[in-house]
């Protein structure tokens, strides 16, 4: 199945799926030997899945575990410059779901992916006040107290 990355003008859109993983006022991120920013677990939607599914997927690829949702935390927009080969300089319009995730007492991720240009993946915990650069950068606020309801974001770097 292909992703739903899909040409628009002489930029992107992009649906993705986000796991908002947490243990002990701590959420799990990712990291490449690329970037020097952090990135929530999560990937595109592939054409022919929901959300939900794709979370799910892209949970156990990044971290071995298959584990179930909570529930909806976020739908975020986001406008952006692509910054990896393939996207380099374009416009990106991508809508992202971010789902909490059900961690079980004796989760140990074991990340084995790597980025669609190569790089492989690590995973980090970090807390909310960590002097880190990671996305999305509203995690830094919303993740020290999480709410039940589902929440909008918007960001654009236009």
């Amino acid at each position: 199945m292909a992703d739903m990355t899909v040409p628009c003008g002489e930029g992107l859109i992009n649906l993705r799926a986000g796991a908002i993983i947490m243990r002990d006022g701590k959420f799990l991120m990712v990291t490449n030997g690329k970037s020097d920013y952090l990135y929530s677990v999560g990937g595109r939607i592939k054409f022919g899945e929901t959300a939900e599914e794709a979370v799910v997927r892209e949970v156990y690829e990044e971290t071995g575990a298959r584990l179930e949702i909570d529930r909806l935390g976020f739908v975020h927009e986001n406008y952006f410059y692509g910054d990896s080969p393939s996207n380099m300089g374009k416009l990106i319009y991508e809508l992202v779901f971010f789902y909490y995730m059900k961690v079980p007492e004796d989760f140990e991720p074991k990340c084995a992916a790597e980025t669609s240009d190569g790089f492989e993946e690590r995973l980090c915990w970090i807390s909310p006040d960590d002097p880190v650069k990671f996305y999305p950068d509203f995690f830094r606020t919303e993740l020290k107290n999480p709410e039940t309801t589902v929440k909008h974001s918007v960001n654009d770097e236009r």
